[in-house]
């Protein structure tokens, strides 16, 4: 891929629907899609906005001429939105059955990033699979060579399920279950409430505890392991629950205090970051 020399943007995806989703589906979901549609100016073509596409491509048109953008086959972007857009863009002007590789790309620094190509009135709503069956076009014939590599695909992914009744919120199962909650509120403020609910031992879910948070795509996620065995459909109500106590804690905007402060280091002492 041609680099532009933009400067790196840290949060790639602000501005778009569904931010903290999109961060998901680059960084922790395994297998999803949402829809999306281009502006008017870029010819308004409707787009599947996936997880990763096979064969490495960033963006792909199917037989059926479904164009389809994968937001985990562009990697160490200054501007992954940019970046995005361009294989987007190329992907619009190619024939059915042909794929953009990111190699192959050409961004330039003030080329148009996602947010300039995508209609934002379009709701980013998430489909989470357990496989990858939307790489191919529905009257493609299903070959045993396809159906195999679809299933060596869906066998090595983790399991996960969008929860119900907040955003972005996705329970895994990995060698036990996990909640990954990616917030767009600001990084402090998130890790001051957390800290705040931990200093007075309310900042598990469902009887399990908060284990740590990360940065991806600018976004800070937290992660709680869960009691062994708990399935997704358990955790409707303890995850509204504890979005409540985090409203209720990013809502205070007093100090924190010793114990408080404590409980923050803590935290911080145990954040990654992905890029």
């Amino acid at each position: 891929m041609a680099k532009s020399t933009a400067e790196f943007v840290l949060r790639p995806f602000q501005g778009l629907p569904g931010e903290a989703d999109w961060v998901s589906m680059r960084e922790i979901v395994p297998s999803a899609t949402a829809p999306a549609r281009m502006t008017a100016e870029h010819g308004g073509e409707d787009v599947v906005v996936a997880t990763v596409l096979p064969g490495g491509w960033a963006a792909m048109r199917r037989e059926d001429g479904t164009v389809l953008l994968g937001v985990q086959g562009v990697l160490n972007s200054d501007d992954l939105s940019r970046d995005l857009a361009a294989a987007l863009l190329a992907a619009v002007e190619g024939e059915p059955g042909t794929g953009v590789l990111p190699e192959h790309l050409q961004v330039a620094a003030d080329g148009p990033r996602l947010q300039d190509v995508l209609d934002d009135s379009v709701p980013f709503e998430v489909t989470v699979h357990e496989g990858y069956d939307y790489w191919i076009d529905s009257s493609a014939e299903m070959t045993d060579e396809i159906k195999a590599g679809l299933d060596e695909a869906a066998a090595q992914s983790v399991p996960t399920v969008k929860l119900d009744g907040v955003d972005a919120a996705y329970w895994c199962r990995m060698s036990r279950e996990f909640v990954r909650w990616a917030r767009t509120e600001d990084e402090d403020r998130v890790v001051d409430a957390i800290a705040r609910l931990h200093a007075k031992r309310d900042s598990g879910l469902a009887g399990g505890k908060f284990l740590g948070m990360f940065r991806a795509c600018g976004l800070v996620v937290p992660v709680w392991e869960l009691p062994r065995g708990t399935e997704a459909d358990e955790l409707t109500e303890p995850v509204q629950d504890l979005s409540r106590r985090l409203e209720e804690a990013l809502a205070v905007e007093e100090p924190l205090d010793a114990t408080q402060r404590r409980a923050r280091a803590g935290i911080v002492s145990r954040q990654v970051t992905l890029r």
